[in-house]
C-alpha cells in the first residue's frame, strides 16, 4: 500500500464560529483508494500557507510510501531541514498527517484505531465544555447588553453552566481572567482576581456539587500573580487551573504548582514528548491536555500519556478546532488508563455535525466512541468545498499590546 495523493482545505466556521474561525483539514488517497482524514490545529502562520506546508511535508515524507510506517514518517519529519527539534508548526503538518494515516491503517485492518492502540478502556468518555457566550435562550439578555457575557457576569456564568448542567454535562470550564496578550506573564489587575472569584463563586453556588469547574487562562500570569489569582478561586474547589504562566518554562509553572491546592493543567500549546517531559520532570502539572492536532499525532501523543501515566498524570485532550482533531482525541482517550476529561464542543453539534456525514455521538455528558473503522468519522467533503475561507487571519490571535493595570 502507499499514499498516491493528498488534498487540503481551509474551511470557514460560520458564526457562532465555536472551535476558532476557519479549520485546516487533509485527505490522504492510497493506491488502493482508501482516504484517511486529518487535521491541524495550527496557530503560527495563516492558514492557506499552513495547507501548503501540510501538502509540502506529505510531498517530502508520505507520497509514495507506506501510511503504516508511523515512526518512520514521525522521525523524517521531526528532523526535516536539520532540525530535530519540537517546532510547532512542522508538528501541526505532521499530527494532521498522522492521523489521517491512523485514519487509513484503521479502515485498511477494520477496526477503530483504538483497537489497533492497546484497545478499550473506556466505554464512554465525560466531556465537558465551554461556557460559550451567545447561547440564545440559555443566556438571552446578552443580546440587549453585548458588554455583558459569560466571560465577565457572574449572574450570566451561572445562568449558562446550569443550562449545560441540564444537558448532561458535570464539568463546566471558562476564561474570566481578563486579556492575554504578547507580553505576559503579567501580574492580574484587582478587577480581574475579583471578577474570576465572583464568576466561580457564582457557578458553584448555581451548579453545587453537581459539576467540576475549570478555571481557563492562557499563560496569562507571572507565578506570583497566578498564586494570588489561586488564593481568590480555591475555596471554589475548581479542578484546574489551566496554563497559569507561559508554556516555555516549565520550571515557572512548577513554582504555581507547588503553591496553591487547585491541580495545574497545561498541554494546549506544547508539542511531542520532548516538551511534555519537561512539564512532568520539573512537576509543573497533575493534568496534560495534549491537543492532537499539534501534539505530534497519536501515537506521539500515546507515548506522553504512558510518560504521566508512570508519574500518577492524567490526560484531559483539548480540542478548540473541528471535528477531525475531536475524533482522533476519542480514539486515544479510549486507550488511556489515566484519562480524566474530554474537551468537547458543547454537544458536537452546529457546523460540527455539519462537516461529517455521521456526527459524533454524545450523551448524558459523555462521547460514544465510533465502532466504525478508523477514526470513526467521514468528513463531508462537499461541505468543506461550499464552505472556503479566504482570509488571513490567524486561527487565535494575542493583545500585541502589553496590559498596563
Amino acid at each position: 500500500m502507499k499514499i498516491t495523493d493528498v488534498k487540503t482545505w481551509v474551511v470557514g466556521n460560520p458564526p457562532p464560529g465555536i472551535g476558532g474561525r476557519y479549520f485546516i483539514f487533509v485527505k490522504l488517497t492510497t493506491d488502493g483508494g482508501v482516504v484517511g482524514y486529518g487535521e491541524a490545529y495550527s496557530a503560527t502562520f495563516g492558514p492557506h500557507v499552513t495547507a501548503k506546508m501540510i501538502e509540502d511535508c506529505a510531498e517530502r515524507y508520505l507520497v509514495g510510501r507506506d501510511p503504516h510506517d508511523i515512526e518512520t514518517f514521525f522521525r523524517r519529519a521531526y528532523s526535516s531541514g536539520f532540525s530535530q527539534r519540537p517546532d510547532i508548526s512542522m508538528m501541526g503538518c505532521v499530527s494532521a498527517l498522522e492521523m489521517a494515516c491512523w485514519d487509513i491503517i484503521g479502515k485498511e485492518a477494520g477496526k477503530p484505531v483504538y483497537m489497533l492502540l492497546g484497545g478499550r478502556v473506556h466505554e464512554t468518555l465525560r466531556s465537558y465544555t465551554y461556557l460559550y457566550p451567545h447561547e440564545g435562550s440559555v443566556v438571552p439578555s446578552e443580546a440587549d447588553n453585548p458588554d455583558r457575557n459569560v466571560y465577565n457576569d457572574p449572574e450570566l456564568a451561572a445562568e449558562c453552566a446550569a443550562e449545560y448542567v441540564r444537558q448532561g454535562f458535570d464539568a463546566v470550564k471558562l476564561d474570566p481572567a481578563g486579556p492575554y496578550t504578547a507580553f505576559d506573564g503579567h501580574q492580574p489587575r484587582l478587577v480581574d482576581i475579583d471578577t474570576s472569584a465572583r464568576m466561580v463563586k457564582a457557578i458553584r453556588d448555581a451548579v453545587g456539587t453537581r459539576a467540576d469547574i475549570l478555571f481557563g487562562t492562557h499563560g496569562q500570569f507571572t507565578a506570583s500573580g497566578a498564586l494570588r489569582m489561586a488564593r481568590a478561586i480555591e475555596p471554589y474547589d475548581p479542578l484546574w487551573f489551566e496554563e497559569p504562566v507561559p508554556p516555555d518554562m516549565p520550571e515557572v509553572m512548577a513554582q504555581v504548582a507547588r503553591g496553591t491546592s487547585i491541580p495545574i493543567a497545561t498541554g494546549e500549546r506544547l508539542t511531542t514528548k520532548w516538551e511534555f517531559a519537561r512539564v512532568i520532570e520539573n512537576r509543573a502539572a497533575t493534568i496534560l491536555q495534549p491537543d492532537l492536532g499539534r501534539s505530534g499525532g497519536i501515537l506521539e501523543t500515546k507515548k506522553i500519556a504512558a510518560m504521566a501515566e508512570a508519574f500518577h498524570i492524567q490526560i484531559a485532550p483539548h480540542c478548540y478546532c473541528g471535528p477531525i482533531v475531536g475524533a482522533a482525541n476519542i480514539q486515544l482517550a479510549v486507550t488511556l488508563p489515566n484519562f480524566l476529561i474530554l474537551e468537547s464542543l458543547k454537544q458536537w453539534d452546529g457546523f460540527h455535525a455539519t462537516l461529517l456525514k455521521k456526527k459524533i455521538e454524545w450523551q448524558d455528558g459523555h462521547v460514544i466512541p465510533s465502532a466504525e473503522p478508523g477514526l470513526g468519522v467521514e468528513l463531508d467533503e462537499a461541505v468543506c468545498e461550499a464552505h472556503p475561507y479566504h482570509g488571513s487571519h490567524l486561527h487565535l490571535d494575542m493583545a500585541p499590546k502589553a496590559l498596563v493595570p
